[in-house]
């Protein structure tokens, strides 16, 4: 398998729609309550928000291709697009997903060596995220990459106060 990047353009949305939500309901829909699942699925993946975010000249989103199949995508902000830490040194990897039907391929290895190589060409001192705490294998995912625990914070998922572990890697 041979991953090709490539990053999102405008034209992209519908997709880029698309993969954001089957991603993140694989992901986290079981683990949550479904009317606050729901309502935050609509806000945080919506044609709207995403399309502010894609125009958004300090947020970087790209899709992982294998051939011509899309098998994931990340999310990438610099500067004032990130969330909680607003260094121009530092780059937010937001989020970063693989299809499920992917998964288990190592595609999320070759997806963080390309994150790693595109924030050390923009100069970037160290890459940042912010993952759920009741998500064991991402963090064992990022741990066994040399990120560590630098702080924490707050994640709303509709009502549901959630915490995120912010882990850092510097480069």
């Amino acid at each position: 398998m041979e991953l090709n990047f490539r990053q999102c353009k405008i034209s992209d949305l519908d997709a880029l729609v698309k993969i954001s939500k089957d991603t993140f309901i694989a992901a986290f829909e079981k683990d949550n309550d479904p009317s606050d699942f729901q309502e935050y699925l609509q806000k945080a993946f919506s044609p709207e928000r995403l399309g502010t975010e894609l125009k958004n000249p300090d947020s970087i989103f790209y899709f992982v291709f294998d051939s011509e199949t899309l098998v994931g995508y990340f999310k990438l902000n610099k500067e004032s697009a990130q969330t909680d830490v607003h260094e121009e040194n530092a780059i937010e990897l937001e989020r970063i997903y693989v299809t499920q039907a992917y998964q288990g391929k190592k595609i999320g290895s070759e997806m963080l060596t390309e994150i790693l190589n595109l924030s050390k060409r923009l100069k970037k001192d160290y890459l940042w995220l912010g993952v759920w705490e009741h998500n064991p294998k991402a963090i064992r995912f990022y741990q066994r990459h040399g990120f560590q625990k630098f702080g924490e914070h707050p994640y709303y998922i509709g009502n549901d106060k959630q915490t995120d572990w912010l882990l850092r890697l510097d480069l």
